[in-house]
């Protein structure tokens, strides 16, 4: 695979380190555990949309965009992501945020990746959950038309065959950085949403024959929806690179267990996750998305999914700011000032 024959602006700071987590490895058991820091790209804080946006922005210039449009939820890592490429590049940013939880805590509404999205510049709106938000960002991108503005629609998460080359091309930097420490990598674990970080990820593996099962944690949606996301998604991104049949159904696997009440939605294994992972490691997971994803590589390993030994890796997607907007999952003491 030519990825250098697609137009792509560089954003991140790559290749993104690929680390053992001995401490968690030690706690669980079972499986030797690996983290692809995609938390680590650089851009506002990093997240995997930063491989994304390379991509989708350099798309964008070719076609004379001068303004960026993007939606997503309330706390959307992938908005916070793509009005900092958008500052980069000098262009205008309009943000769209759907209200999936129906949470009216400041903190949320007003912290973390909204506060990020603001100083950054973005033109930030809200519609109600259950809005039709391509249809919304289609009719801001009229009304920016007729204004006399060349506008570009991002799609929620970057999750389209342009954006998904992004992942192909980690799958491309993950192998080369397992074949360079001679890590035979036996799975790779992560937390699935928009669809576009999983496609790209097991097209690029699958073109590579690397025969490494990619396991989607998921999100949102329930199983069956997920994993026809994704499949869809990623026979899109395989005939962008002029390739046909290389990812088989088989090869797209989504878990939704973890997802609880729903999309941003605390969970007790997603604290508990984001807990260890900072106690044991050092590492910030967010709430929504690696949290979750990361609650669920937990438990399976506690289920024994996991052969003794084996390696597998956890690619995070970074998104700790979100944090910010979830304080009161965080059952943690008052504190007092001593003298």
């Amino acid at each position: 695979m030519h990825l250098s024959r697609f137009p792509r602006i560089r954003l991140g700071h790559l290749p993104t380190p690929l680390e053992p987590m001995d401490n968690l490895s030690r706690l669980l058991g079972g499986p030797r555990l690996w983290v692809k820091r995609d938390d680590c790209t650089g851009l506002s804080s990093g997240g995997n949309k930063t491989r994304k946006l390379e991509f989708l922005m350099a798309d964008a210039q070719e076609k004379g965009a001068d303004t960026i449009i993007t939606q997503g939820a309330t706390q959307s890592n992938h908005a916070r992501q793509t009005v900092a490429a958008a500052c980069k590049l000098g262009l205008k940013c309009h943000i769209l945020l759907e209200d999936r939880t129906g949470s009216d805590d400041p903190a949320y509404v007003h912290n973390g990746n909204v506060f990020l999205d603001q100083l950054h510049g973005a033109t930030v709106s809200k519609r109600p959950g259950g809005a039709d938000m391509p249809t919304e960002m289609e009719k801001l991108a009229e009304q920016l038309k007729e204004a006399g503005k060349t506008p570009y629609i991002i799609p929620g998460g970057g999750s389209n065959e342009i954006g998904a080359l992004g992942y192909v091309n980690a799958a491309l930097e993950l192998l080369a950085q397992a074949n360079d420490m001679g890590l035979q990598i036996d799975h790779l674990v992560h937390a699935t949403g928009s669809a576009g970080t999983q496609a790209g990820l097991v097209t690029g593996l699958a073109a590579c024959h690397a025969g490494i099962p990619v396991l989607g944690i998921g999100v949102r949606a329930p199983q069956d929806k997920q994993e026809a996301n994704v499949f869809a998604l990623a026979q899109k991104t395989e005939a962008k690179l002029g390739l046909s049949g290389v990812v088989s159904r088989q090869d797209v696997v989504a878990n939704c267990d973890y997802v609880g009440d729903g999309y941003g939605i605390p969970t007790e294994s997603m604290v508990e996750a984001v807990t260890l992972l900072a106690r044991h490691e050092g590492i910030l997971l967010d709430p929504v998305y690696s949290g979750k994803g990361m609650a669920g590589l937990i438990d399976l390993i506690r289920q024994g999914h996991f052969k003794e030994g084996e390696n597998v890796v956890f690619l995070h997607t970074g998104g700790s700011v979100a944090l910010f907007g979830y304080p009161g999952a965080f059952d943690f003491p008052d504190y007092t000032a001593t003298t």
